[in-house]
């Protein structure tokens, strides 16, 4: 039987409590966010400084090389990280997490450069690299956990949508303070020190995340939780007590893992490169699109507390079962066509990602919740996104790129039939 915690029951708070909550939620998810984007936009600039052996591009393949293995440290962070917020509270871990990432960002715009310290230039590249797959893995289901369990039932879903709210605010703002700067400095002082201001940026922000985030209470659902003692092997009692709900989170992630890395990364250069589109006219689209994405979100999450969330989650996945195929091979150089495939994917995955730390989340009771989400959510987004670059990559070189449709494809029946089969919890109290 499913105990009702205090959380379940407690009266929805003020207004000003509400916009605190949601803010401290979220505010580190942003923070996160921008400071792991920054890395891919700024390689182009610092990578000589770390590698300077070879031509540009051998000093970029490394640099993304440690960019793949701090995404690779997804996984462990979910674990770790989940099972120290089940074990010491939500707060605990966001605080945990955000400081992690600030001081990851500070190693990185502080570090010397090759040509002063040699070899430990690159190594202490790759330890902040880790330092942040670490703390981005535990970020998503310590703020997850936090923002669902802080929520009244019939909210859960609008309180959720602010994680990839504040996740679209990260990546936006990374993209802008990439445009200011090479707007306003030349390509030698990027090159020189410029590149070294947004991972600073970073750092600070994580102060004022860490600042925030102190000023709210521990939920109710933790401490009701920890009163009752704490599970001593949290995996081993996920693993053998919620298989079931193991399995739908990683049905849950296959499409949706398929869907960020394709619409918010992978449409513009598809389009620069394949159908002849100007470079900033498929940014441009892009830019517009994830705009409209992060607007949604509020708007799906509240929607999802009236309807129930399985109609979005399986509008979601029968949208791009049906139309994927067509819409995409579609896609013409133009901005209208380039900004209509964009807003064709990211509306749809706004359905999901609006409700899914309020699915995940509802998936578990608060004993493993954290880690239940963080462990196999992370590893699908490891195996799956870490995955899709080089493999768009060599389907390309063989003329062969469709097939990563039919990829898409089937991954999207996989998670249509996940939604389908999952129980309606709308509205229900957490376990």
């Amino acid at each position: 039987m499913t105990a009702q915690s205090p959380a379940s029951t407690a009266a929805s708070p003020a207004p000003s409590s509400r916009a605190r909550i949601i803010l401290a939620g979220s505010v580190g998810n942003a923070v996160e966010w921008f400071d792991w984007t920054i890395y891919a936009a700024f390689a182009i600039f610092f990578s000589k400084q770390f590698f300077p052996e070879g031509n540009d591009t051998t000093a970029l393949l490394a640099s993304f090389g440690i960019f793949a293995v701090g995404f690779f440290m997804r996984p462990i962070g979910g674990w770790l990280l989940g099972i120290y917020a089940d074990r010491h509270g939500r707060k605990a871990a966001l605080a945990l997490t955000i400081v992690m990432m600030a001081g990851g960002s500070l190693i990185i715009g502080i570090t010397p450069t090759y040509a002063t310290i040699g070899i430990f230039a690159p190594v202490l590249l790759t330890l902040a690299r880790l330092l942040q797959g670490l703390s981005l893995g535990g970020e998503y289901a310590s703020a997850t956990t936090f923002l669902t369990e802080m929520a009244p039932n019939k909210r859960r879903g609008f309180y959720s949508s602010f994680v990839f709210f504040s996740a679209a605010i990260g990546i936006l703002a990374a993209s802008a303070v990439g445009w200011v700067l090479t707007s306003t400095l030349s390509d030698a002082s990027m090159r020189e020190w410029g590149w070294r201001v947004p991972f600073l940026i970073g750092a600070v922000g994580g102060v004022v995340g860490m600042w925030i985030r102190r000023t709210v209470r521990e939920t109710e659902a933790f401490a009701h939780n920890k009163a009752a003692g704490v599970q001593k092997q949290p995996l081993r009692t996920l693993l053998r007590e919620h298989p079931h709900a193991v399995l739908r989170i990683v049905g849950f992630s296959i499409l949706s893992t398929f869907a960020f890395y394709i619409f918010v990364a992978y449409v513009p250069t598809y389009a620069i490169r394949h159908v002849g589109a100007e470079p900033k006219t498929a940014f441009a689209a892009n830019t517009v699109a994830l705009i409209v994405f992060m607007l949604l979100q509020p708007v799906f999450g509240a929607l999802s507390d009236r309807i129930g969330r399985k109609p979005q989650l399986i509008a979601f996945a029968l949208g791009y079962l049906v139309f994927f195929f067509p819409v995409m091979t579609s896609l013409g150089p133009t901005f209208g066509s380039i900004l209509m495939v964009e807003i064709f994917g990211l509306v749809l995955y706004a359905m999901y990602t609006a409700i899914a730390p309020a699915i995940m989340s509802e998936q578990f009771p608060t004993s493993v919740r954290a880690v239940g989400i963080g462990t196999p959510y992370n590893l699908m987004v490891a195996l799956l996104g870490g995955t899709t670059p080089y493999l768009l990559t060599w389907l390309q070189s063989k003329g062969m790129e469709t097939w990563f449709f039919y990829y898409v494809l089937a991954g999207a029946a996989i998670s249509l039939f996940t939604f389908v089969r999952m129980p309606e919890s709308v509205g229900k109290p957490l376990q």
